[in-house]
């Protein structure tokens, strides 16, 4: 089975080009979606004839440029693929575990610059309510290793065994057209980005198919990549707005609303704190937008757009 590869890029000229040069030695088709980068991404890009881009006139988000690469290509299987990410070995291999009928996405591991497995990334299980909530009140900041976070971040697994998973990063995850499909693709209402593979691949297993781990498959992934661009207020509010947007997609009345009243707390507490070490006066705007975020959340259930409380012109 030839897999296709989706990679989305915003001011990725500093990564794409190793990027690529490792996609290309793949037996696969490329598509890099632009999501209108400023600098010189597009003209790295171009560079590869074996390469086919899209370049967007306008930022499309994350959720909505994977889906657009999706449709694009006819393959049968999809590596999704950031573009800070340089594949080392294994898509054969993952594109044959999405031989199994059960099996709907392939994750494999993902390594830093020293070649040390990314753990606590590369692969976690689904949020639960107190995972959301310690993550959102910045429990996990200050006593990363308790026992919800180190369940969340899978602290706990041998990164060197194969195994079903719930959660492996979106940076090096390989789907099935026709799961994809079946399910519309990734929700474009995660935007610009965050929370949208975890959406996906929840939705992926609610309807009873496996998600594998593979460590025989490699990626060295440089991480941050996708947020570098973003300001301290614009982070702080996708962020939120895309945890908010999870728990009003997956959890019931009740946990919901814990997890805006944690939100709501969270903020309270670092806003200060934030202004003071950062000296940016603008983070109270930011916060000020993620406490009405929550708060709208916890009053109506439903979660507004954060970008309308973005600073004009920041987007990732």
């Amino acid at each position: 089975m030839r897999p296709g590869i989706v990679i989305v890029t915003f001011n990725s000229e500093s990564v794409i080009g190793s990027c690529l040069r490792a996609a290309v030695r793949q037996d696969a088709d490329i598509v890099v979606v632009d999501n209108a980068s400023n600098d010189g991404t597009v003209e790295e890009v171009r560079r590869w004839p074996e390469v086919e881009l899209i370049a967007n006139g306008a930022n499309a988000g994350f959720a909505a440029a994977v889906n657009q690469g999706v449709r694009r290509l006819r393959n049968e299987v999809v590596l999704l693929l950031n573009p800070d990410a340089v594949v080392e070995t294994g898509l054969t291999e993952m594109a044959a575990q999405l031989r199994e009928p059960e099996v709907a996405a392939v994750g494999g591991r993902l390594l830093d610059g020293s070649g040390e497995p990314q753990t606590g990334f590369a692969v976690r299980r689904f949020p639960t309510v107190a995972a959301l909530a310690f993550e959102a009140a910045g429990l996990n900041r200050v006593w990363p290793g308790n026992p919800v976070n180190r369940s969340y971040r899978c602290l706990d697994m041998d990164l060197n065994s194969p195994a079903d998973v719930d959660q492996p990063a979106g940076a090096f995850l390989m789907i099935r057209r026709d799961v994809w499909r079946d399910l519309n693709g990734l929700d474009e209402g995660f935007h610009p980005l965050w929370f949208e593979d975890v959406d996906y691949l929840k939705r992926v297993c609610d309807l009873g198919f496996k998600v594998r781990y593979l460590p025989a498959a490699a990626a060295v992934h440089a991480g941050g990549h996708s947020i570098r661009g973003l300001s301290d207020e614009c982070r702080e509010l996708y962020w939120y707005g895309s945890l908010l947007r999870y728990a009003s997609k997956h959890f019931g009345f009740v946990s919901r609303r814990v997890i805006c009243v944690a939100v709501l707390f969270g903020s309270l507490l670092r806003m200060p704190a934030s202004v003071m070490r950062k000296r940016r006066i603008r983070l109270f705007g930011a916060y000020g937008g993620v406490i009405r975020l929550a708060a709208e959340s916890l009053v109506t259930g439903r979660v507004q757009s954060a970008g309308r409380y973005a600073a004009a012109g920041t987007t990732s």
